[in-house]
């Protein structure tokens, strides 16, 4: 089974086919198809017959749009937006504080 260089969650653009430029998350990954599928990318209608089958009951039918599975090499990671935690400094600045209070020196 292959690798893929995205997962769920992900942040990705789209780089070629219908939807290229849009951007989207990673919402399920199929390492053996080689595909993934992203949020609001792809868009395609099902159809679907009215069933009396399920944990309810009734499904109701219809058509519904959905998104489609696309092929990961048609997809770049994107950077998140998130700031990086760095924890080190904090804790040593802590460390100083605490030291300064107590007035020891903690060697």
């Amino acid at each position: 089974m292959p690798k893929l260089h995205v997962k769920k969650g992900d942040l990705v653009l789209v780089i070629a086919g219908k939807d290229k430029g849009a951007k989207g998350r990673v919402i399920a990954a199929h390492p053996r198809d080689e595909r993934v599928v992203v949020e609001g990318v792809n868009m395609v209608k099902k159809h679907s017959k009215e069933t009396n089958q399920g944990p309810r009951g009734a499904k109701a039918g219809g058509v519904q749009t959905m998104e489609a599975p696309i092929h990961v090499s048609n997809v770049k990671k994107l950077k998140d937006e998130k700031p990086a935690k760095d924890d080190k400094p904090a804790k040593k600045e802590s460390a100083e504080a605490a030291s300064e209070e107590t007035g020891e020196d903690n060697r």
